[in-house]
């Protein structure tokens, strides 16, 4: 119990994920088996959606959009500030201090976090490209090589529906903070901080 009461955020949206996943799983196979229906296909089985290019791009495009978010974020509150959010340090405290330790350590976080971006966007640029070229035969259109899926306007579409959501996010976050409250929460300030400050959020 005292392990799950340490971790109870790291479980708690971990099994929001199981949860929205499995959401998401539903879903997307009935739509699945509604287009294959209408093309005269045989519907599939659950097992095989959740294997399909169709599910892997769904799932792939959503995550690398998430790590990215971190990745930048992490990056840019290293320089960049936000007098009063509690999402970024003041004015005074832009750019990195001195820290003892490996390059490593210090840094740890954002290899991280862009190493997860990297594997998810190349996952989704993979599944992307086999589920393009699996509609590409389905309507007896040319296929293409991955290099030059990564040219389409399909995988663009798909990146960028996710990051400018990100993005906007991020910088919602940023300001409301500047303002808004939440009391007990460690993503707020403390109500008696002044709307200016960059204080410690809890």
């Amino acid at each position: 119990m005292k392990a799950v009461r340490e971790n109870g955020v790291t479980l708690f949206f971990l099994g929001l994920t199981v949860v929205a996943l499995a959401g998401q799983a539903c879903a997307g196979l009935l739509v699945e088996r509604a287009e294959l229906t209408a093309h005269d296909e045989p519907p599939v089985s659950l097992w095989s959606y959740l294997t399909s290019s169709s599910f892997g791009v769904n799932v792939m495009e959503n995550w690398q959009s998430e790590f990215l978010q971190f990745a930048t974020f992490i990056a840019a509150t290293i320089w960049l500030v936000q007098r009063g959010s509690a999402e970024a340090k003041g004015p005074e405290d832009a750019g990195r201090s001195a820290a003892p330790g490996s390059w490593v350590r210090r840094h740890g976080l954002l290899l991280v976090m862009c190493a997860c971006f990297a594997i998810t966007w190349s996952g989704q640029s993979v599944t992307g490209w086999r589920q393009f070229n699996q509609e590409q035969l389905m309507h007896q259109e040319t296929t293409v090589s991955w290099l030059g899926y990564l040219g389409e306007a399909d995988f663009w579409e798909r990146t960028m529906q996710n990051w400018q959501s990100e993005f906007l996010a991020v910088a919602a976050m940023s300001i409301f903070t500047v303002y808004l409250r939440e009391q007990g929460s460690p993503e707020s300030k403390q109500l008696s901080t002044p709307d200016s400050a960059n204080e410690p959020t809890y």
